[in-house]
């Protein structure tokens, strides 16, 4: 696999190795002695799967406690993915970084402890699967606004139309008003 760290360098985009013939395929998703040396030593202790419709956004959400590390990746259609830098003090604090991840191209995203995550589902339909570093603590989850002015994503929106967004996302406060991890 090849660990590529982004824009924002604790965000990494992980490319696997695929070796194909005509039987089809197969690809190491997760080496552990691999993963510690380009991302940090962390342990997953539960894994994830969700499947959504063409322009459904989930997200921006995020554990103010029991924070979660996510290594994401889609098997089935193509989504938008980001991870938005929540860390106090951090150079990158506010900013977003945004990689197409689909289940052609077999790319991972690893978003660490401190970021919000969120996905927009470009196909017709997305299975997208993750791994998370912590268990899901819906007491400590909190959402920012998707579209936030102050953080600018540049979401790909299929004809520039408003993204279909749980009720809860529609009301989550903005970078300014929304709880962040202190520095350090």
């Amino acid at each position: 696999m090849e660990y590529i760290p982004t824009a924002i360098p604790d965000v990494v985009l992980i490319k696997p190795r695929v070796l194909g013939d005509h039987r089809g395929f197969f690809m190491e998703t997760f080496r552990q002695n691999e993963f510690e040396q380009y991302c940090g030593a962390v342990k997953f202790v539960q894994d994830n799967h969700s499947g959504s419709t063409q322009g459904a956004l989930r997200g921006l959400h995020y554990q103010i406690k029991n924070t979660q590390g996510k290594l994401v990746r889609v098997i089935a259609g193509e989504v938008f993915d980001v991870a938005v830098d929540l860390r106090q003090g951090s150079k990158t604090f506010g900013k977003w970084v945004g990689i197409i991840l689909s289940a052609e191209n077999k790319n991972q995203l690893w978003v660490p402890e401190g970021f919000a995550h969120g996905y927009y589902v470009i196909s017709e339909w997305a299975e997208f699967v993750y791994k998370a570093t912590n268990y899901y603590s819906p007491e400590w989850e909190r959402s920012l606004f998707w579209n936030d002015p102050a953080i600018g994503i540049q979401w790909p929106l299929i004809n520039g139309e408003v993204p279909t967004i749980s009720e809860k996302d529609a009301g989550a406060p903005k970078l300014a008003d929304a709880e962040t991890f202190p520095a350090g």
